[in-house]
C-alpha cells in the first residue's frame, strides 16, 4: 500500500477511534494503534506479569488485570481502554501506576479476553459492568477513572451518575461527546472519496458496527461534582490529514475537549504537544503525571 494512503487510511482509523495496523514502523502516522516491537514486547511482559482474572456480569466473563497493592486512603485507579485496544495496550501505564497504589484495567464485553456481547450494548450496559469492575477491584472505596479515546467517554458519561465512587477523571483525546454531530455537519452528505468514507463509517461505528457492538449516542456534558478533572488534548493535528475537511474535524475535536472540561467545577484542559492520539504511548510520564495529579487531589 503506497505511504499516503496508509497515512490516510490511519486518519481514517484515528477519527473513527479503531485500530489501525498498517502503518510503517518508522513512520506510523498520527492515530495510528500500531507501536514499536519493542513497546509490544514491553507491553507483552508488562501483562504477563499481571494476567488478567475473570468477573461475571450478567453469565458473561470480563477480563481485568490489577498491578500494586490497595493504600490506605488512596483510590484505585482503574483505566480504561479506546475502541479496537485492549487490555494490554495498557500494561506499561499500569504497571507505572501500580508502583505506588493499585492499578487496574479491564476488556470491556466484545474487547481482548472478555466474552462477545449477545446483542447490541448501551452505554447503560456498559455502565452496568464497569460497576461490576469496580466492586471487584476496589470493594467499597473509591476509583480514579483514567479513560483514553472510548474509554473516556464512558468514564465521563459514567462519572455524574455515580459521585459516591468515582473521586476523580483523567479523560485522554476522549471521544468528544457531539462526535456524530461533528462529522455529519463537517461533511456534507454529498461527499465522496475519503470525507464520504469518513461520514459513512462514522455513523456506522458509533451506530453499533464495532467490536463491542456498543451505540455510541452523542449527548450533553453532565456534571459531576467537584472532583479533579484532567482533559489532555493531542497536539499532533493528525485529523488535518483528511483532505477538505481535516481543519474542522480538528476544530471540532478541539471543542469538544474543551467541552469535557465542563464535567466538573474542578477540570483542568491540557495540550501532549508531542502526542497523536494515544497520548500514553507518546508521553507515557505526562500521563502518569496526570493520573497522580488526580488521585493526591481526590485524597486532599
Amino acid at each position: 500500500m503506497p505511504y499516503r494512503t496508509t497515512v490516510v487510511s490511519c486518519v481514517i482509523a484515528g477519527f473513527l477511534l479503531t485500530a489501525c495496523d498498517e502503518a510503517p514502523e518508522a513512520a506510523a502516522p498520527p492515530g495510528s494503534t500500531a507501536a514499536p516491537s519493542s513497546s509490544a514486547a514491553a507491553a507483552s511482559s508488562s501483562a504477563a506479569a499481571a494476567a488478567p482474572s475473570t468477573v461475571e456480569v450478567d453469565g458473561q466473563s470480563v477480563a481485568v488485570s490489577c498491578s500494586g497493592e490497595p493504600v490506605d486512603g488512596r483510590p484505585v485507579v482503574l483505566l480504561l481502554s479506546g475502541l479496537g485496544d485492549d487490555l494490554t495496550m495498557l500494561a506499561d501505564l499500569q504497571g507505572t501506576l501500580g508502583e505506588s497504589g493499585r492499578a487496574c484495567s479491564y476488556d470491556r464485553l466484545g474487547q481482548g479476553a472478555s466474552d462477545q456481547p449477545s446483542d447490541k450494548q448501551t452505554m447503560e450496559d456498559a455502565g452496568t459492568v464497569l460497576t461490576s469492575v469496580i466492586d471487584e477491584v476496589a470493594g467499597d472505596g473509591p476509583v480514579v477513572l483514567a479513560g483514553h479515546s472510548l474509554g473516556g467517554l464512558i468514564a465521563a458519561r459514567y462519572a455524574p451518575d455515580h459521585q459516591d465512587r468515582v473521586a476523580g477523571l483523567v479523560l485522554l483525546d476522549a471521544t468528544t461527546p457531539t462526535t456524530v454531530a461533528d462529522a455529519t455537519s463537517t461533511i456534507p452528505e454529498s461527499a465522496t472519496g475519503v470525507g464520504a468514507q469518513i461520514r459513512a463509517e462514522t455513523i456506522g461505528v458509533y451506530g453499533g458496527e464495532n467490536p463491542e457492538r456498543l451505540v455510541i449516542a452523542d449527548g450533553p456534558v453532565r456534571p459531576a461534582g467537584d472532583i479533579p478533572v484532567e482533559v489532555i488534548q493531542h497536539g499532533q493535528q493528525y485529523l488535518a490529514e483528511v483532505p477538505e475537511y481535516g481543519p474542522e474535524l480538528e476544530r471540532a475535536w478541539a471543542a469538544g475537549q474543551r467541552a469535557w472540561v465542563a464535567v466538573s467545577t474542578r477540570g483542568n484542559l491540557s495540550i501532549a504537544t508531542d502526542s497523536a492520539h494515544h497520548i500514553y504511548k507518546d508521553q507515557p510520564e505526562l500521563v502518569v503525571r496526570a493520573v497522580q495529579r488526580v488521585v493526591t487531589e481526590a485524597v486532599d
